[in-house]
């Protein structure tokens, strides 16, 4: 009985420490004006073809003290612009990134890992041409502050990962010698709700 007893106290605790932790966790909506998400591949080891997403959106639960948080974000893939309506109407093709068939992407991750206070990466699935894949995002910069404008605070920063685009099926222009491997540049910012 005694045994029983102290496994239920510890179940409790356990229960309370982890309730405790989330009271902390705060929810953030994606602000579409200050995140940008890029990519980046080479052409022929000659240049840099990039190009962005026009349309996203997510949310993201952060608890700074917990060093836990969870995102999501989606982003629509018939948004991509390069600058070039012409390159923008080949990648939306179902050469690459098939709008028509695939018309978001999505990366939702539910591991954050810290040095001190800030974030030093996010970890968790990219789905993209309907498969999906883990992807780990690496912060080059990340920082909270109390915004002027909206007055709310607001966390997000900078980060990077590099993916093999095939594992997603993306395999066009392979045999011409284009790069597997494709750069992805995430700014993001996002306010307190």
């Amino acid at each position: 009985m005694r045994s029983k007893l102290f496994s239920l106290a510890s179940l409790a605790t356990v229960t309370l420490a982890a309730m405790a932790g989330s009271a902390h966790a705060a929810s953030y909506a994606i602000d579409p004006a200050h995140t940008y998400v890029t990519f980046e591949i080479g052409h022929f080891g000659t240049s840099t073809n990039r190009g962005r997403f026009d349309k996203k959106e997510g949310s993201v639960v952060f608890d700074r003290e917990g060093k836990t948080g969870k995102v999501n974000i989606t982003v629509d893939t018939a948004s991509v612009n390069t600058g070039f309506a012409a390159f923008n109407k080949h990648l939306q093709s179902a050469d690459l990134f098939n709008v028509e068939k695939f018309p978001s992407m999505t990366f939702a991750a539910d591991q954050f890992s810290f040095t001190g206070d800030k974030v030093t990466e996010v970890s968790g699935q990219l789905t993209l041409l309907g498969q999906t894949h883990p992807l780990t995002l690496k912060a080059t910069n990340f920082n909270c502050y109390n915004s002027p404008m909206l007055k709310r605070e607001v966390c997000g920063g900078d980060f990077e990962a590099t993916l093999d685009r095939t594992a997603y099926g993306m395999n066009y222009g392979i045999d011409w010698g284009f790069p597997k491997n494709v750069r992805l540049v995430v700014q993001v910012e996002a306010v307190k709700q």
